[in-house]
């Protein structure tokens, strides 16, 4: 596919399975806002959960906040930049492995580095978690966080729903939401 972005050239002819808005979305590239809810786990995963979010600059106490995801193309590779409320940027990096359906994802969002595949069903997209890397080290399943998330058009807009889960713990942390796109 010449010209194609990196998430056209992956899917090849399956690209055409996604909704119309996320096939937009994902040639165009985007800027997605909206407001997102927040759910932490109990104990010490709410802990830790209650943690994540300050490091992104969330009140732990306020259970819904404004987010903005500018989504790029740069250089064969998917650039998400998130930003919740008036906290920092976290971006994340999408470097395509291989084709669709065999193929994989690898995100890396600082040390973390995640192996994802991604299923298809009516017209969404989820990832499925293969391997997790920190720092370069291969994280057994039995001690690596666990990430389940995707995407979907609902009602025309961006719906989407993330939860990280860690093992013995349980859920940490979750979030999720309806975006719309920007102008």
């Amino acid at each position: 596919m010449s010209g194609a972005t990196p998430v056209e050239a992956w899917f090849g002819d399956g690209f055409a399975r996604l909704h119309p808005s996320l096939q937009s979305l994902h040639r165009e590239g985007g800027r997605l806002e909206g407001r997102v809810s927040f759910r932490v786990g109990r104990g010490l995963a709410g802990t830790i959960g209650r943690r994540v979010l300050r490091r992104l600059g969330i009140d732990p106490a306020s259970p819904e906040q404004r987010l903005v995801v500018d989504i790029r193309h740069v250089d064969g590779v998917l650039r998400w930049a998130r930003r919740f409320g008036d906290g920092q940027e976290a971006v994340s990096w999408f470097r395509p492995v291989g084709r669709w359906p065999d193929g994989h994802w690898e995100e890396r969002a600082g040390p973390l580095k995640l192996r994802l595949m991604v299923d298809t069903d009516g017209g969404g997209w989820r990832w499925r978690q293969i391997g997790c890397r920190l720092w370069r080290l291969p994280l057994p399943a039995w001690l690596a966080p666990a990430v389940d998330a995707g995407k979907r058009i609902e009602d025309g807009h961006y719906r989407f729903d993330v939860a990280i889960r860690l093992p013995l713990l349980g859920e940490i942390l979750a979030w999720g939401g309806h975006l719309r796109m920007a102008c």
